[in-house]
C-alpha cells in the first residue's frame, strides 16, 4: 500500500503502531507520583537501599 501523508506526519496504512502497553514494558510509574512528598525516593532492591533524586534541572539520579 502507498503511504498516506497527513499534515503533521507520515503514516502507512499497512503498518500499525505498536500497542502502548505490552508484556515487556511492565508497570509504568509517573515521576510526579513518586516525588509527591519530596525530591528523594528510597528504593529497596535485594537488601540494598538506593536513592532516586529529582534534581533542580528536572533530571533523575539513582545512587546506592
Amino acid at each position: 500500500m502507498m503511504p498516506i501523508k497527513s499534515a503533521d506526519n507520515f503514516t502507512s496504512a499497512a503498518v500499525s503502531p505498536p500497542p502502548p502497553h505490552g508484556p515487556a514494558i511492565g508497570l509504568i510509574l509517573h515521576s510526579r507520583e513518586l516525588f509527591r512528598q519530596g525530591a528523594v525516593v528510597q528504593i529497596r532492591h535485594q537488601g540494598q537501599t538506593y536513592q532516586l533524586r529529582l534534581t533542580r534541572q528536572d533530571r533523575l539520579i539513582l545512587t546506592k
